[in-house]
């Protein structure tokens, strides 16, 4: 494959209705899917495979997960029967090494935070498609250091996406805010977006001292994925470019970023 150096993405994925509605969100990440070079396959990091172990999908046939409730039946019954690919996962491990990265051959799959936008970027579930869990027992600094070691990737033709929101609270969303922010997620999604345009991936890991840290980030689990992006920018030298912004029901950023693209 003569691709130099595939993209790379943080995608602010928001609610499960993004994967079925047409939105300036889902035109993006569409337009992104269409623009780059068609890569060899994915590899997806989601704040919803969250686990106290850092593990690879490696099966064959990752299954649909359907990790939410509440949504309407045709959500549960949508499929996104994109292939897996062992022989990359076996290639994750070996990069991550000496950090341990289990082989997952039946415990997972690709889950909302995964196929809600693929969906959007490869609709025909025809690209290989490989989960990393998001290991809850370790600080940021571990994230930061894992998205670094996966830089090589890149130049073998995998787009390596990250999913997630950079402000995560849904204990203190507003209906009222449908398109806008509160102040201290708009303070703190910019704050983020002024280092990983233009500062270092340290400034990214001192964000946790943020005033508005805590508000912002009441669990570290949609958050932490930013890190892997911040970690492939510091491996490459690059900074990464705003794809599309916004903010959702006061509490949630819908920012997502690009590598290369």
């Amino acid at each position: 494959m003569d691709i130099d150096v595939m993209p790379a993405a943080f995608i602010g994925h928001g609610s499960p209705a993004n994967a079925f509605e047409t939105n300036r969100y889902t035109a993006a990440w569409r337009q992104f899917g269409q623009s780059i070079p068609r890569p060899r396959a994915v590899l997806a990091i989601s704040a919803h495979w969250f686990i106290h172990a850092t593990a690879v999908t490696a099966m064959a046939k990752p299954r649909t997960i359907h990790d939410f409730f509440g949504f309407p039946p045709e959500y549960f019954a949508f499929e996104y029967p994109a292939p897996g690919d062992p022989g990359l996962a076996a290639e994750v491990s070996r990069l991550a090494d000496p950090t341990w990265v289990g082989l997952d051959q039946d415990s997972w799959g690709l889950d909302h935070g995964t196929w809600s936008v693929l969906h959007h970027l490869f609709p025909a579930a025809d690209v290989p498609v490989v989960q990393l869990s998001i290991n809850a027992a370790q600080p940021a600094s571990y994230h930061l250091a894992l998205g670094t070691s996966l830089a090589p990737l890149r130049h073998q033709g995998i787009l390596v996406l990250a999913s997630g929101n950079i402000v995560h609270n849904l204990g203190l969303l507003d209906p009222s805010r449908a398109e806008r922010g509160f102040a201290w997620a708009e303070r703190f999604d910019e704050a983020a977006r002024a280092i990983l345009t233009d500062g270092s991936a340290e400034e990214f890991v001192d964000l946790e001292h943020h005033p508005d840290y805590q508000r912002c980030v009441p669990t570290p689990d949609h958050y932490f994925p930013a890190l892997y992006l911040a970690g492939l920018a510091a491996a490459a030298d690059e900074r990464a470019s705003v794809l599309v912004d916004g903010y959702a029901l006061g509490s949630l950023s819908m920012t997502s970023y690009t590598l290369g693209a």
